[in-house]
């Protein structure tokens, strides 16, 4: 499978199967176009007339350029063959019951009261709650025992705001650290937090303990704050930013991500960005919202037009900043063409609901944040592990290859088939497709296999 695009002044052709990069000029843009479709002796006429008059294509060099096409398909980084399907399930399979990864909701309770927030303000559409500290022990015994020969594993604080819950936070980060050589492990913690109570004792815990911080901030200070506000309907930017910028400048920078989210209040995002950019945060991330139909923050038909202009712009920006030794790293445009994912990663996703669960303050396993709440996929508790195995099951069987709309799909092997959450909400299906979603990534991916390209390209 071929995929072709012109971006930001590059002919690119990407062979979706070996994961091969072409950069080429316009006449092999062509041939390569329509190498399958038609036949040598035409397709080659067809051309030399098309550029009779473009200085330095000629007839002979049309045909050495066709002949280039056939050594690069022989080599299999040109139409290469998709081989990876029977892999699927047997893939996941080898991994049946390993778990790798917790999501601690440590804090199901907020002190802010988001407008557009997916978790009902922390609550998960239940009753406030905090995990105590015996239940969090209890998850990270949970997450040791069903590890498996796994080294390394995560776990990331989340929330609601788990600053809320900052002891217990501390206690458990102690515990995992003083058990780690018993069962050689080795923990690595991120912690989610909307920044309003960051404060000395925070900053210095995270940069001891916290492999990566994800801040909340919408970027524009009109923007957060319309949306980003306290249970008195006030904004927090004035109140956060400051914390952030010493977080990070305790950082060094690094280990952080700037995490906005654009709605139909602010499609146009660059502005965001561009404001995080001014406030001296360079490791950022805008998502789109994630919110039920008819809600007044979801983005339209023409919000995503714009969307999609703003992805190709900030493209262009982060190429532009780059030469000029000012870069900035953008989340979804990270990607390693040389050696990215494994195959398995590719085809079988985040594995949410079997290598990564939610813990609730209570206990009970879920197959990730955005399922929290909804009895029918509550897999079971910490305490007996899963016992919803039809429900685990559904997840066991999400892949790239599940999905009928994905099969002819040129970004199949980088989304892994999308996020089951998004699918489930937007067709009551884990096994669906968000299309919104779809459109938004092939695009990212288009832009971030751009920069790849003209990075290579810099550095030849």
């Amino acid at each position: 499978m071929i995929h072709q695009y012109k971006l930001n002044g590059y002919n690119i052709v990407l062979d979706v199967c070996s994961g091969s990069v072409h950069v080429v000029d316009d006449a092999a843009y062509d041939l390569i176009a329509d190498f399958e479709r038609l036949p040598k002796e035409t397709l080659l006429a067809s051309l030399a007339e098309k550029y009779a008059h473009t200085e330095g294509v000629t007839p002979e060099e049309l045909a050495e350029c066709y002949e280039q096409i056939c050594q690069l398909k022989e080599e299999g980084t040109l139409f290469a063959p998709d081989t990876f399907e029977p892999m699927a399930g047997d893939l996941k399979r080898k991994t049946a019951g390993v778990v790798k990864a917790l999501c601690l909701h440590v804090a199901h309770t907020c002190n802010l009261n988001c407008a557009y927030c997916f978790a009902s303000q922390g609550k998960y559409h239940g009753d406030r709650a905090v995990m105590s500290y015996e239940v969090g022990k209890r998850a990270l015994d949970f997450l040791i025992e069903n590890s498996g020969t796994r080294h390394n594993l995560e776990v990331d604080f989340f929330g609601g705001e788990p600053l809320m819950n900052f002891d217990v936070v501390k206690q458990l980060v102690a515990y995992a650290r003083s058990v780690e050589k018993k069962y050689n492990k080795n923990f690595r913690f991120t912690l989610t937090t909307n920044g309003v109570l960051i404060d000395k004792d925070v900053i210095d815990f995270c940069n001891a303990e916290m492999s990566n911080v994800v801040l909340s901030l919408d970027g524009r200070k009109e923007i957060h704050d319309r949306y980003r506000v306290d249970y008195a309907g006030n904004g927090s930017w004035e109140r956060i930013v400051p914390k952030f910028q010493q977080l990070v400048e305790a950082r060094q920078g690094k280990n952080y991500y700037m995490r906005g989210t654009f709605t139909h209040a602010n499609p146009d995002f660059l502005k965001d960005i561009q404001q995080m950019l001014d406030l001296g945060f360079t490791e950022l991330s805008m998502e789109p919202v994630v919110c039920a139909p008819g809600d007044p923050s979801e983005l339209t038909e023409a919000d995503r037009a714009l969307v999609m202009e703003q992805y190709e712009q900030l493209a262009a920006l982060m190429l532009k900043r780059e030469r000029e030794g000012k870069p900035f790293t953008f989340y979804h445009y990270m990607i390693d063409l040389s050696d990215g994912p494994c195959i398995y990663k590719r085809i079988s996703g985040c594995g949410s609901g079997t290598e990564y669960m939610a813990v609730t303050p209570w206990g009970d396993l879920y197959p990730c944040h955005q399922f929290v709440g909804d009895e029918k996929y509550r897999l079971g508790d910490i305490w007996g592990g899963v016992v919803n195995t039809a429900a685990q099951q559904e997840f066991a069987e999400c892949n790239v290859y599940a999905r009928a709309e994905c099969r002819d799909c040129w970004a199949k092997l980088y989304c892994s088939g999308g996020c089951a959450a998004n699918a489930y909400h937007a067709t009551g299906s884990v096994k669906g497709i968000y299309e919104p979603g779809c459109d938004l990534f092939r695009k990212r991916m288009e832009c971030a296999i751009m920069l790849a390209a003209a990075r290579a390209e810099d550095q030849e």
